[in-house]
Parts: C-alpha cells; structure tokens; sequence
C-alpha cells in the first residue's frame, strides 16, 4: 500500500529532539506517517548514538528504539549558516520538536519566536525535565528522575519497602503524551489556520500518572504505595509458583470469580466465610487471601494453574519472560515484532506499532535506523535545492558537519 494513504502522510518533522522522552515522541509521528528529519552534527550526535553490546550487537541499540523510520541530515548548529539552513527546514515542516534543557534552543536562535518568523502556523513542541517556566525549569533530568520528583518512583512499590525507580515508562510515556499534544495542534491548526507552542514537563506527566495520590495529599491525606494491591480487588497481585521464579498474575473483580476461585482451590467454604464473601471484606482481609493463595499455589505449575482458573472464569495469566514474549505467535502475527534491514546482519528485529489500522498499510516500522547525514542528498538537495558544490562548500567550513 502506498505511504500516501498513511494517517500522517505529508506530515513533515523538524527533528531537534535528543535522548529518549522527545525522540520517542517522534518516533511515533514517524510510524504514523510524518516525515521526520533528525538534525544533530558530527561534534555533538545524539547521546544514544553511542554503540554499546546490547541485544548481542556493538551498534546503537538504545538509539534504534527511538530513530527507525527517521531520516538524518548533519548541521553543526554552533554554526550562524548551519542554524539558516535549520530554519529552511523548519520551513518546509509543519512541526519542529526539541528536549533540550530551557533556554538552548534560544541561545541557538532555534526557538519558537525565531521559528515562527520562518514558518507562520509552526507547531512547535519543546519537552524538558520541569518545562519551560516555574522555579525549577533549569533543571535538567533523565527518566529515574522524572519519576521521582514526579511523584511516580514514590507510590510504586510495596508499602513497606522503598520507592521504585522509574526507567523507560517516564521517557514513553512522556514521549506518548507528546504525541498526543502535538496531534491535538495540528488538528486545531488545520481547524484555525493557526499553529501554536507546546511545553511538556516530563516531571508533570509522571503527576499526571499519579492523580488520585495527588489529590488525596493536596487534603492531607498520606496516600500509601500500593505495590501489586488494587482499591478494589483482592486477591489481586503476582504469586510464587512450584518453579523457582515462576509467577502467576491473579485478579478477582467480584464475588463470582472469587466462589469460582475458591472452587478451584478446593475450599468452597471460603466463598461463604464472613471474613471473605464480600468484595470491602476480601480488601480488609487481603493478608489472609493472599495467605491461601499463596499456599495453594506452592505446589503448582503456573500455566496449568492459569488454564484451570481461566477456564473457571478468573483472570489468571503467566508472567511471562522476555523470550517467551518475543516468540509468541500472537505477536509475531500481529507484526509486535517487525523484520527491518540491517547492514550487519541482514534482518533484525525491531519493535512494531501496536495500533492497527484498517485503511492505512504500512504503518510502524518501514526502514532501519539511519547512519548520520544517511539522508542529505534528498534533505539538502532535493528540498532545500542546494548543489552538490555548495555542499561540498558547507561541509569544508564544518557547517554541515
């Protein structure tokens, strides 16, 4: 099927984003459709780029989780000519995206004011640590401290342990409330004519992903760190099996599943018992419930015991591995798992979009992660019309470095 008919084809991306939060976030535009041209120089490449031996490869495995699709022109940004050639870009795109700390992009010259003087209705994203205002907008972070200051490390974990650092869910999931933003402009400005700025704190998604605990403090509540419990559920966590280091998820919703759980165990009388037979019982007993599953569960194997449970009507599954997730043929099939090319080994795997679209083939990941500068014959000369001699210019006096 043609890239035409993709949801954001004829999208086009001003790339400046670096690390994982704001690359990520165009990433995403990318599997969609847009067209998204990454800029970063020789001197300063993007951090991520630096290869190290995961996945069984000495490339730059964190950077393919964020760049596939992507294409990668060089500009050396300390550069006066190099930042004009930036702005051709930018005019030519209808979002640009950066995560610098506050305050670079304008040092540069690349900030929203100067960008919109290139491009009138520009939707422009900027996504940083604490935002662009606030007291504390200088400060730079990374994913374990978003979700610390955040709020998010804090209410994760067990109530009498301590908090639990937040790694790659701050950096996604502030990357998809990005997106999210960034969709919601474009749609107002194909409404409006007009385009707008958007400033993202990483640090006010992690809040956002807490808000009940949030309000509960803000009246003087002391929320407590949940762990696996639920507000609602019990029993409702992850439980030891037979086999070392084997885990079956459970969660009850009401009192049909647990008179059906109960049967399964082979103590029915516990459906009937005081301490147990009501949902706001099973919650202020979840010790002793945790006690008789956790018992039963001693001696048995966890995917017979979750086809047991499943078929009686309770949610039960398996935690699975790393590895019997990627062999999974559910999710081969459904293509979580995309074949893309690599020059060092042919075929490697990537991780595909996880949104299916009925009119639109050929969304996710349609080509591997891009060398620096791989795509500048077509940026530089095909869009912005420079001749290979003026390139060649350029890249003596380091501007397009």
């Amino acid at each position: 099927m043609s890239e035409a008919l993709l949801p954001l084809a004829g999208v086009r991306v001003a790339d400046f984003t670096i690390h994982a939060a704001g690359p990520f976030s165009t990433h995403v535009l990318s599997q969609l459709g847009a067209e998204c041209i990454k800029i970063e120089s020789q001197s300063r490449p993007d951090a991520f780029r630096k290869p190290h031996a995961v996945y069984g490869r000495m490339t730059a495995a964190t950077f393919d989780q964020v760049s596939a699709n992507k294409l990668s022109v060089r500009l050396n940004l300390k550069k006066p000519e190099a930042v004009e050639i930036a702005k051709q870009i930018v005019s030519l795109s209808d979002i640009a995206a950066e995560s610098f700390r506050p305050g670079v992009m304008k040092r540069l010259g690349l900030d929203y004011k100067a960008l919109k003087e290139v491009k009138s209705d520009l939707v422009m994203l900027s996504l940083s640590s604490s935002g662009q205002c606030g007291p504390d907008s200088h400060f730079a972070g990374y994913a374990p401290l978003f979700g610390a200051w955040g709020g998010l490390g804090w209410m994760s974990g067990y109530h009498d342990g301590p908090p639990m650092e937040m790694r790659h869910v701050m950096d996604h999931s502030a990357g998809y409330h990005a997106v999210v933003a960034l969709l919601a402009a474009l749609h107002q400005k194909r409404r409006s004519g007009e385009g707008q700025y958007i400033d993202l704190a990483a640090r006010d998604v992690a809040s956002a992903m807490i808000g009940d605990a949030l309000l509960m403090a803000s009246l003087g509540q002391e929320p407590v760190r949940p762990g696996n419990d639920d507000l609602m559920m019990s029993p409702h966590g992850v439980y030891p099996t037979s086999t070392n280091d084997r885990w079956l998820t459970i969660a009850v919703r009401n009192d049909r599943e647990w008179r059906a759980l109960v049967g399964v165990i082979g103590t029915p009388s516990a459906a009937d018992d005081p301490r147990f037979a009501r949902p706001e019982a099973r919650l202020k007993n979840r010790k002793l419930v945790n006690e008789l599953v956790t018992g039963w569960l001693r001696g048995k194997g966890a995917e017979s015991t979750a086809k047991r449970l499943q078929n009686a009507g309770v949610c039960a599954h398996a935690s699975w591995n790393m590895q019997e997730i990627a062999d999974d043929p559910h999710l081969r099939q459904r293509g979580a798992l995309t074949a893309v090319d690599d020059p060092l080994t042919e075929k490697r795997f990537a991780i595909g979009m996880p949104a299916r679209f009925s009119k639109a083939g050929g969304v996710g990941i349609r080509r591997g992660t891009p060398d620096l500068g791989q795509d500048e014959d077509y940026v530089f000369g095909e869009l912005l019309g420079l001749s290979s001699t003026q390139r060649v210019e350029l890249e003596d006096r380091e501007i397009i470095f």
